[in-house]
């Protein structure tokens, strides 16, 4: 006997927002340990065509995006899975190299794809405290464990030390990116893994995305109109719902500050 109604195929969607790795006041960045059974079970989903995934980041740390990135193929090749990538606003540095876990990358034409590179940032503060009278005293077991503090001049031999460490960073960045995108990647034009970033149309040109389009639309032209998208994505707590509506502006400026700075020093 044949059924009269027709199974709706089901795609699961996971939802990636923010700078990753654990930061801010209330953690609410993309981190492994948050994610991880989220990705787990969107890929437990029977008899799905595909899984999508969406993200929207500016990146952050690097260690945090290799391991979302990881358990992401891990899943895939576990499950037999095609994942479809999405980006929204920016999928840039660590962004980008997570979204390099798609069979596809999507992208919006005004989306911001790319920054192929390796960043550390901060501020030096010799002058400032010499003006106020302030004294440093710093005492360290180790010579080098006081590298590149704030307070104290630049060294060149840290400088050099520093750059090492970012190159190796790097390298496993293109590794990544070139594993995933292989030759559809168009490296006649520009220096892909210099830092710069492209909008999606650019980018798409490059190849560092494969098409335009948000997952709706991808979705329901491969897969159907009658196509169920079932999200899953990391729920805020209670407190921090709370916390993050308060009319308290210089509070929330602390923690965009915050979440935008601290892993710019060591992210990509």
């Amino acid at each position: 006997m044949f059924s009269l109604f027709k199974k709706k195929k089901i795609i699961p969607h996971i939802k990636l927002s923010g700078v990753i790795g654990n930061v801010g006041k209330f953690k609410q960045g993309i981190d492994f340990a948050g994610q991880e059974e989220i990705i787990k079970k969107a890929f437990e989903l029977k008899k799905s065509p595909c899984v999508a995934v969406t993200i929207n980041s500016p990146g952050g740390s690097p260690v945090q995006s290799h391991l979302i990135y990881k358990f992401i193929r891990y899943q895939a090749k576990k499950n037999k899975t095609k994942v479809i990538v999405f980006a929204e606003d920016v999928a840039a540095s660590g962004g980008y190299l997570i979204a390099c876990a798609g069979d596809e990358i999507y992208a919006n034409s005004s989306s911001i794809i790319g920054s192929i590179g390796v960043i550390y940032s901060s501020f030096g503060f010799t002058e400032l405290i010499k003006k106020v009278g302030v004294e440093r005293r710093v005492h360290t077991a180790g010579k080098n464990k006081s590298t590149l503090d704030p307070f104290m001049e630049e060294k060149p031999e840290d400088i050099e030390r520093l750059k090492k460490i970012q190159l190796d960073l790097h390298k496993d960045f293109i590794n990544v990116v070139e594993e995933s995108r292989g030759v559809k990647l168009n490296k006649n034009d520009v220096e892909l893994f210099s830092g710069e970033f492209w909008s999606g149309s650019k980018a798409k040109e490059l190849g560092l995305v494969d098409g335009i389009g948000d997952a709706n639309e991808v979705l329901r032209n491969k897969y159907g109109d009658d196509v169920v998208i079932k999200k899953f994505e990391k729920s805020k707590s209670w407190l921090s719902k709370k916390l993050s509506s308060s009319t308290d502006q210089i509070d929330q400026f602390a923690n965009i500050v915050e979440e935008r700075s601290i892993w710019q020093r060591y992210g990509f």
